[in-house]
């Protein structure tokens, strides 16, 4: 028996529900050197019958414990028999949110790793702990429903299926597990750290249990909270589909059919729109886009997060702002400008994709002809030689050369309908 009397086989249990004999051919494993993931990753190496592993461990030199810890689990897979890698991540600036920006980086990596590798998915080695350790500091933030309902036993992003068996392990059980089996794993000390939310978040858990308020019971209400979400997420998916359509990376909105809808699909609609368009892993604040939709829909130009909202009529468009992509250059033709768009054309060297911009619209004689307003084609993508404009795909000026959203990147119009269903 484990931690609070759970049978050490109902942990292979949970994991087995998830990644099913046969589901998966080769499955990638996250493992920091921490006790969930490396007992995530001893339950399933003891499986007969389980999928080909591949375990990362990214390093993201942040402390100087980290190498070790890295080095750790590389032999602890040496003994398992498990191939191993070690991602290192060297883009922290100095600047915002470092464990959030932590977290988007690992995920990259990872998800590049697990794609080179030709993997089913990444299993990740969350808890029941690590749920309502984010429950409470999602309820401090004020989140909403998609804050604070639960952590998807799986979920699609990154271009990666990645998967959370453990969710209704104890962080104690696992432990008890690794002691009956003779393992060690390492303690990260910001763990222990009260200038860290998480860490925060795990004393008031703990001085709430008198109170009867334990993670099983905030696993029960964030599921819960996750079934209604789902639901809400499926009435913005139709809602989405009557009220506006995507147009050469533009989103338009027919302004009666949105104001139509209830207070909080319009609040979706309008937050993926200016998301999909900018390209931004976050909407903006919640008071800035309410008085966006407010103007947008009484008729008025805005901007915000790198957008522009243009009135058209008995609508309005959503369209990058010129602003926002002034500095953006990409020296590859085919590469992603902006994470969204690829040029493609005659082979020729000395090229550069960059904005449109004023100047480059001046030099399109047909741009009048195209269906899209000025402001949103001096926003969009062209050829450059230098000074010299080249080409215009997205302005009447094609000349062999042309402008796709890039699919599978989540650019592409598709990727806009099917990120309301995610989380």
């Amino acid at each position: 028996m484990t931690g609070d009397g759970t049978p050490l086989e109902d942990l292979s249990a949970q994991i087995r529900a998830s990644a099913p004999p046969g589901r998966f051919a080769r499955l990638g494993v996250a493992v920091s050197g921490g006790g969930d993931s490396v007992a995530l990753l001893h339950l399933l190496a003891a499986w007969a019958d389980r999928p080909t592993l591949h375990v990362v461990t990214v390093d993201h030199r942040l402390r100087p414990e980290a190498a070790d810890e890295a080095a750790g689990v590389a032999r602890l897979c040496a003994r398992l028999g498990v191939p191993h890698d070690t991602l290192h991540w060297q883009g922290w600036d100095g600047r915002g949110n470092l464990p959030d920006a932590a977290r988007r980086a690992r995920y990259g990596l990872m998800s590049d790793w697990a794609r080179a590798r030709a993997l089913d998915a990444v299993a990740l080695g969350h808890t029941a702990d690590d749920q309502a350790e984010t429950f409470v500091m999602r309820l401090a933030r004020g989140a909403g429903i998609d804050g604070l309902s639960a952590m998807a036993p799986e979920r699609h992003a990154w271009g990666m299926l990645w998967l959370r068996p453990l969710l209704a392990a104890r962080r104690a059980d696992l432990r008890a597990y690794l002691v009956s089996i003779g393992a060690t794993w390492a303690e990260d000390p910001s763990n222990e750290d009260p200038s860290y939310d998480r860490v925060r978040a795990r004393a008031v858990l703990s001085a709430l249990g008198p109170l009867g308020i334990s993670a099983e019971g905030i696993a029960a209400v964030t599921t819960h909270l996750r079934e209604v979400r789902e639901v809400v997420a499926h009435a913005t998916l139709r809602a989405a589909q009557e009220v506006l359509r995507i147009e050469a990376g533009d989103v338009v909105f027919d302004r009666a059919r949105l104001a139509a809808q209830p207070a909080e699909l319009r609040r979706r609609l309008m937050a993926q729109a200016l998301r999909w368009v900018a390209r931004a892993d976050y909407g903006p604040r919640a008071a800035g886009m309410a008085e966006l939709t407010r103007a947008a829909l009484a008729g008025s130009a805005g901007t915000l997060h790198g957008c522009l909202v243009l009135p058209e009529g008995p609508a309005f468009r959503v369209c990058r702002e010129a602003a926002a992509v002034a500095n953006c250059r990409v020296a590859t033709p085919g590469a992603l400008w902006d994470g969204r768009w690829r040029l493609t054309g005659p082979d020729e060297k000395g090229l550069e994709i960059r904005a449109l911009g004023e100047d480059g619209l001046r030099l399109c004689k047909d741009w009048r002809d195209q269906p899209r307003p000025r402001a949103a084609l001096a926003a969009d993508p062209a050829v450059w030689r230098g000074h010299e404009l080249v080409a215009a795909p997205l302005a009447g000026m094609a000349l062999g050369w042309s402008a796709e959203l890039g699919f599978g990147s989540g650019a592409g119009a598709d990727d806009f309908f099917s990120a309301l269903l995610s989380h």
